[in-house]
């Protein structure tokens, strides 16, 4: 009996682990999108190009959304390292300018990833990043070019956009 109990422990401790943040980036532009794909990515607030916004992956409806725009964003999970790094630099107060938003970057990446949200931590939902250096292969799904899911590899496209 304390066998079954065991592994389900086990089962639920990699539920949590696939629990983690995954980071949206859109790479296809405005133009001939179908109307329910646009629906979509502005329900996800990826209203402009190479916008980025954090995903928790136990969401159900929102992995679904990703599903349907796999051919407009690329996705992947995102590391703690590179969360910290991406709110240091481009993170902005809903409420004003950024040069008086003093953010504590570490402690807003823990509470991320203890299921916070970013509007709850007085920040925009979503980032603005610049185009990739070196440039991407915006046509061809992963691992040719950049669209849908990129796993760990979405750590370096974001490192590249900072």
């Amino acid at each position: 009996m304390e066998k079954k109990q065991t592994t389900k422990k086990t089962k639920d401790k990699d539920s949590s682990n696939s629990g983690k943040l995954i980071a949206v980036i859109r790479i296809h532009g405005m133009v001939k999108v179908k109307e329910d794909v646009h629906s979509t990515l502005d329900r996800l607030k990826l209203r402009r190009k190479y916008a980025c916004i954090l995903v928790d992956s136990k969401n159900s409806s929102l992995m679904g959304m990703l599903q349907k725009v796999k051919y407009f964003v690329a996705f992947g999970g995102i590391d703690k390292a590179v969360l910290v790094k991406l709110i240091s630099t481009r993170a902005k107060s809903i409420e004003g300018d950024r040069r008086e938003l003093k953010i504590d970057a570490e402690k807003v990446a823990e509470e991320l990833e203890n299921g916070k949200k970013l509007q709850d931590l007085k920040l925009k939902p979503f980032f603005r990043l610049h185009p990739p250096r070196k440039g991407i292969d915006s046509k061809l799904q992963y691992p040719e070019g950049v669209l849908g899911n990129n796993g760990k590899d979405i750590n370096k496209l974001i490192e590249r956009m900072l």
